[in-house]
């Protein structure tokens, strides 16, 4: 079974670092496409970064290039969102992902496993 389990979020003011975890079991995150993407409450499912399997090649979307990195630690088999210079804009729940593809896709709909998500608060 399958399961993403992430954690990390919190509340944290402008300006601030935080660092997101997903510790994946039943599968291997070095052979799958991972993602980290955010929602808004009534919004869908924003992609936010990518890590590609087999070269470790990352993608970001616009709004967060510069500030976020998305890194993998295969021994630990999980994925890390460094998130730096917050803003209050990027207030809302973060999810993990996960798909057999070779390459992350920007939609939700590319992703086989998710997470269920942690709270990031950005607020003075």
């Amino acid at each position: 079974q399958v399961r993403l389990v992430e954690s990390g979020g919190g509340l944290v003011q402008p300006g601030d670092s935080l660092r997101l975890s997903c510790v994946a079991s039943g599968l291997t995150v070095s052979t799958y496409a991972m993602g980290w993407f955010r929602q808004a409450p009534g919004n869908g499912h924003e992609f936010v970064a990518g890590i590609r399997w087999t070269t470790g090649i990352t993608y970001y979307t616009d709004s967060v290039k510069g500030r976020f990195t998305i890194s993998r630690d295969n021994a630990k088999n999980s994925v890390y969102l460094q998130m730096s210079s917050l803003k209050s804009e990027d207030t809302t729940v973060y999810y993990c992902a996960a798909d057999r593809s070779i390459e992350p896709s920007r939609l939700p709909s590319g992703y086989e496993y998710w997470g269920r998500g942690t709270q990031v608060t950005v607020s003075s």
